[in-house]
């Protein structure tokens, strides 16, 4: 949630600033095929949300039953908050944005939290090696019409073709389809269930050590995995490819591993304490950043100290963007108001 509230901006301003070229490639996603840095975040997000499932659905096991009510409310208000995020309330539904960020997350955890409460880890497992090998099989063997089958091109994919046949309004973020498009929930959902399954390994009682032993072995043999796998099924973030699963599990699970090994397991909690307050109203500001104008707030508070600057005001004004929208998170975390699904 950093990055996506501002930490982004402000790469690219250091890289504007100080010659660093690698760095704002890092800060953009890829047109097409290829992985940088940008390309983790959505990922580790759907992967956190599958890690907090064990444990928050813990209680739920003996009568799954009663969980439903609770997951469904979720899931329609995720759509619903994600729908509103992209127009909703405008009432232009041609020009609206039908899939997206919110509606993505909110199919992942319905699926993955029925998986949760009805399947144990091992055929969770099995349920997310299926959902990849059989989103591998289905674009390695079924063509778009007017293209060969695995065309994996912008313009002759199957996910493109399906949202073109079914989905209204506009798309992001190619023109042939959408980077959250129909088909590609399938394997999304299995990185959601990655994620659950990395929430089960951490809920074992096993010693701290054995469980980060865990992680980075997982994590390891996830980007070797999705490595070995992109020649046959490229690393595509808008096709959401299998490959892509699993080499972004592969990061995400050392990103585990090493918060894992700071604050649990050496106690190392206090510098954590902003991104905690990121991270407590995180569709919050996901939403409020649509309609509030941050980037004028800090240009108001601080445009003459950027203008002072000189080559370094575009980072001056990066970091004032990411204040005002810490502030304002920090003001609802200390009177207790949290926006809850």
């Amino acid at each position: 949630m950093f990055w996506i509230t501002g930490g982004d901006i402000l790469g690219r301003a250091l890289a504007a600033w100080l010659g660093w070229h690698w760095l704002d490639r890092q800060m953009e996603h890829l047109p097409w095929e290829g992985f940088v840095f940008y390309d983790l975040i959505f990922p580790l997000f759907i992967f956190i949300v599958g890690i907090v499932l064990p444990m928050s659905l813990q209680r739920y096991r003996a009568t799954p039953s009663d969980a439903y009510p609770r997951i469904i409310r979720r899931f329609v208000l995720l759509l619903i908050l994600g729908w509103i995020n992209w127009g909703l309330l405008q009432f232009n539904f041609a020009e609206m944005r039908w899939l997206g960020v919110l509606q993505r997350i909110a199919i992942c955890y319905l699926f993955t939290a029925l998986a949760v409460l009805h399947l144990r880890a091992r055929g969770q497992a099995i349920l997310a090696a299926s959902l990849l090998l059989g989103y591998w099989a289905l674009l390695a063997l079924v063509p778009a019409p007017g293209y060969q089958a695995y065309d994996l091109s912008p313009a002759g994919n199957l996910v493109g073709y399906v949202d073109r046949l079914l989905v209204p309004g506009k798309f992001c973020c190619y023109p042939y389809g959408d980077n959250e498009g129909l088909l590609s929930h399938i394997p999304a959902v299995a990185t959601c269930l990655l994620g659950a399954l990395t929430g089960w390994w951490l809920t074992q009682p096993r010693p701290a050590m054995k469980k980060l032993q865990g992680l980075v072995i997982a994590g390891l043999a996830s980007l070797a995995l999705g490595l070995a796998w992109s020649p046959l099924f490229p690393i595509i973030k808008n096709l959401w490819t299998s490959s892509y699963v699993m080499f972004a599990a592969g990061w995400s699970l050392l990103l585990v591993a090493l918060f894992y090994f700071l604050i649990d397991i050496r106690g190392m909690r206090r510098w954590a304490f902003p991104f905690v307050v990121i991270g407590m109203n995180a569709i919050t500001i996901y939403v409020a950043q649509e309609f509030i104008n941050f980037a004028d707030i800090a240009k108001f508070f601080l445009g003459g100290v950027a203008a002072l600057a000189g080559g370094a005001g575009l980072v001056v004004l990066a970091i004032g963007g990411i204040a005002a929208r810490w502030i304002l998170l920090r003001y609802l975390y200390r009177n207790g108001t949290f926006l809850r699904v």
